[in-house]
């Protein structure tokens, strides 16, 4: 496209070969332009040192030069940030990096490494919108992961820490209860130590729970204030509980979540799986790597895996370590943990 086409939309680019190795990307909001760069141009030093281009913001437009495939991968990838601009998502150093992976994918270079590939996220994928916050997919198998949990009665989210299969669950669960479509939220966890004996805890049953819950009353104040959540707990439309709460219970009409589901026996899943009741959707999250269970003890997420695949109504979402969106460290020691047990024999998640 060059300068003398059509006008753009608000906020769109126009790309500008000057020849000479050197392309423009002019918008007509400087807002977009400072929402991609970042602070003091850090998402932009982020995007050079992995696309092997240079990158330069210049008002209301950002000149991109270097080799022509480093030139067309910085191009791509700044499109897909600016997508997420458009859509009012916060642009981290993760999602800098998913948009330069993604597209070095389709062209591929030095900057990329074989398995590194992570779609960038398009102007279709879905959003959830939330009091504090809107959230998006960070990579194409988040984006896959949202849309099954908003297909399917029954969801599962399987993978190494990381992914974001649990955020992304309570998430939609949330937004469940926000639109009216659910009445109640139910999230809960197996209460079992990771490797190692706590012991006593002292206070009454709650403050005995709570730590083994606290990851899911942190998701929740990532996206509502707390003191709503504190009403909403009250009020019992939101429910935090140990797996061993859900017994003899029927869970109609409420967005229910089973995390570290890997914790959970064949016969708590079951229970579990269970408890669903009219109106009701449940997303259940884990990695079957991970589990504390006793080595004699088979897991109830490993065993309901296999035993409810290609049932009417159940999907399954697999994360790998490719999919990581913590600190890009996490997926490189993830895949040192995978390739040594690899190489013992060891099942792989």
């Amino acid at each position: 496209m060059t300068g003398g086409g059509p006008p753009q939309a608000q906020g769109d680019a126009a790309s500008v070969d000057d020849g000479g190795g050197l392309d423009r990307l002019i918008l007509d909001d400087n807002d977009l332009v400072r929402e991609v760069a970042g602070p003091h141009d850090r998402n932009l030093a982020l995007l050079e040192a992995l696309t092997s281009a240079r990158i330069d913001p210049r008002g209301n437009e950002i000149a991109v030069s270097g080799p022509a495939g480093a030139r067309a991968r910085a191009r791509a990838a700044i499109e897909a940030l600016l997508q997420r601009a458009r859509n009012r998502l916060p642009i981290e150093d993760v999602d800098v990096r998913a948009a330069a992976l993604g597209n070095a994918a389709a062209a591929p270079g030095p900057a990329a490494a074989a398995g590194d590939a992570v779609a960038p996220v398009g102007a279709g994928a879905r959003l959830i919108k939330t009091p504090k916050r809107v959230i998006g997919p960070r990579n194409s198998a988040q984006g896959a992961y949202l849309d099954a949990l908003a297909r399917a009665d029954l969801a599962f989210g399987v993978g190494p820490a990381g992914t974001g299969k649990t955020y992304l669950a309570v998430a939609h669960a949330v937004e469940l209860l926000l639109s009216g479509a659910v009445e109640r939220v139910v999230l809960s966890r197996p209460a079992i130590e990771a490797g190692e004996r706590i012991g006593f805890l002292p206070g009454d049953m709650k403050d005995k729970v709570d730590p083994y819950l606290q990851p899911l009353y942190d998701a929740l104040h990532d996206m509502l204030h707390v003191d709503y959540v504190a009403r909403r707990i009250a009020a019992g439309d939101i429910e935090i509980a140990p797996l061993a709460f859900m017994r003899g219970r029927t869970l109609a009409r409420a967005a229910v979540i089973l995390d570290e589901a890997q914790n959970a026996t064949i016969a708590q899943m079951k229970m579990f799986l269970t408890r669903l009741g009219e109106g009701a959707r449940m997303a259940i999250t884990g990695d079957p790597t991970q589990s504390d269970l006793p080595t004699h003890e088979a897991s109830g997420l490993a065993d309901a895996l296999v035993r409810l695949q290609g049932v009417e109504g159940v999907s399954v979402s697999r994360f790998t370590s490719a999919d990581v969106v913590r600190h890009p460290l996490v997926a490189r020691i993830l895949e040192r943990y995978e390739r040594d047990a690899s190489a013992r024999g060891a099942p792989r998640p």
